[in-house]
């Protein structure tokens, strides 16, 4: 039989799990008897729980919203769905503030077994958050596999289904996973390839460890890779612009999931940015509203120059000549 103190919290773990439960369910899932679990509700009233009870055949107990909270029992998904919610909320102060976020990730750190603690541990040493827009994940149980390669080096078989829908299995080397705050990357170098790429961990099939270690030399800035891939893998026209401003006024003007950054002097910052055409390009570019120069693709340069003379000629109110003097925006020729 389970003593006391651990029979509580089983029973106060079975009356928060659903709305109410008869006498005999408890003695059956508990493995005691009736009189028991009588004795063991009155002893969670003298401490201050709030347990409802009903007579007769088809009443039974319910744990009443009181004063005290039941303490929490979570399994290893859960704790880690837990941690990874509370540092996102603390990230993206969903919140308001990131204190109350922290402090309870601090509290449930102080307090897990070591097992789950050390598991959690492994998400921590592989994870790299980069600011982004809000969304959807992954499974947890995925987050804690890819993490686990990557904190111990190992290189893996990985089963993964690309954008065109193209299943491929190939050997990977992980290095990070790195969260847009949207959407979870696996940083890993491709070994037949040679080359540093990123995976969707929503797009993983399966992940196979191979027993032997990866190889990690001279690796990527993982957040830079996934910004840059994000910024202009998709898209067939890239430009460089350069804003007169320093690099985290830059991010809140264009964020990292747009374009690649790279701070030019301590008071500018060049942006890569991918687009599908040269008038698209100029068009996002004017509703930065914010001076900046195209250093280059010289198409992307004339088109901004030509919308920006549109659109002080549409506003001028005088000749085409004088609006055409006064560009809201100046895009100047390449260094």
């Amino acid at each position: 039989m389970l003593a006391t103190s651990a029979r509580l919290l089983g029973l106060l773990n079975l009356l928060s799990s659903r709305p109410s439960w008869t006498c005999a369910e408890l003695a059956r899932s508990l493995k005691v008897t009736d009189r028991t679990v009588r004795r063991d509700i009155a002893r969670l009233r003298e401490l201050g729980y709030s347990v409802d009870s009903e007579a007769g055949p088809w009443g039974g107990y319910r744990l009443r919203a009181g004063s005290r909270v039941p303490p929490l029992i979570l399994d290893d998904e859960e704790a880690l769905a837990v941690a990874v919610g509370l540092g996102e909320a603390a990230l993206n102060r969903a919140l308001g503030s990131d204190q109350a976020a922290l402090s309870a990730l601090l509290k449930l750190r102080q307090v897990l077994p070591r097992r789950i603690a050390d598991r959690l541990g492994e998400l921590d040493d592989a994870l790299v958050l980069l600011p982004g827009a809000r969304g959807s994940g992954v499974s947890p149980a995925l987050l804690l596999e890819l993490a686990a390669v990557c904190r111990r080096a190992e290189r893996a078989r990985l089963s993964y289904t690309d954008a065109e829908g193209r299943a491929t299995v190939r050997d990977i080397d992980p290095y990070r996973l790195v969260h847009t705050g949207r959407l979870w990357y696996l940083v890993a170098r491709d070994v037949a390839r040679g080359q540093w790429r990123t995976f969707r961990a929503d797009r993983v099939d399966r992940l196979q460890p191979t027993g032997r270690p990866a190889d990690l030399s001279d690796p990527p800035d993982p957040a830079h890779l996934v910004s840059r891939n994000i910024a202009n893998g998709p898209y067939p026209l890239s430009a460089t612009i350069r804003l007169p401003v320093p690099l985290d006024q830059a991010l809140r003007l264009v964020p990292a999931t747009i374009g690649t950054h790279r701070p030019d002097g301590p008071d500018a910052t060049l942006v890569d940015i991918g687009g599908v055409d040269a008038d698209g390009m100029a068009r996002y570019l004017l509703g930065l509203g914010t001076p900046l120069r195209v250093l280059a693709p010289d198409e992307v340069r004339e088109a901004l120059v030509r919308r920006a003379r549109e659109m002080a000629q549409q506003n001028a109110g005088g000749s085409g000549a004088e609006a055409a003097g006064e560009p809201v925006i100046k895009a100047h020729p390449g260094p």
